[in-house]
């Protein structure tokens, strides 16, 4: 997780600093439904490649908005959801989806 002062002065920065950019919110999208496989969730984000994938899910992880789960199993499982801090994002997820359903409407 950044250090306060690592963070920019501005929210709005760093908001966008910690999940502004594509592939993430595409991550966050599919999470704020179910916990996910990273087999699914690379088959699901379709031109990601697992480099980008592994990228975002270990930044976001050490960000504190996703949690890494690895079951005890033969072969391992290992499984990406939410924390408590992640699903606090699901309102401005909303937001975005609201706004770009809005957008296509007005423009058909």
């Amino acid at each position: 997780m950044l250090k306060k002062e690592e963070l920019p002065d501005c929210p709005v920065a760093t908001t966008v600093q910690l999940i502004g950019n594509k592939w993430k919110l595409l991550i966050l999208r599919n999470l704020l439904v179910r916990p996910w496989r990273f087999n699914e969730l690379q088959k699901s984000l379709e031109g990601i490649s697992q480099k980008v994938l592994t990228e975002s899910l270990r930044s976001m992880e050490s960000d504190g908005i996703v949690i890494r789960t690895v079951y005890a199993e033969v072969p391992p499982r290992v499984e990406y959801s939410l924390s408590e801090l992640g699903e606090t994002l699901r309102p401005i997820l909303d937001a975005m989806q609201a706004w770009g359903q809005e957008y296509k409407d007005s423009n058909m």
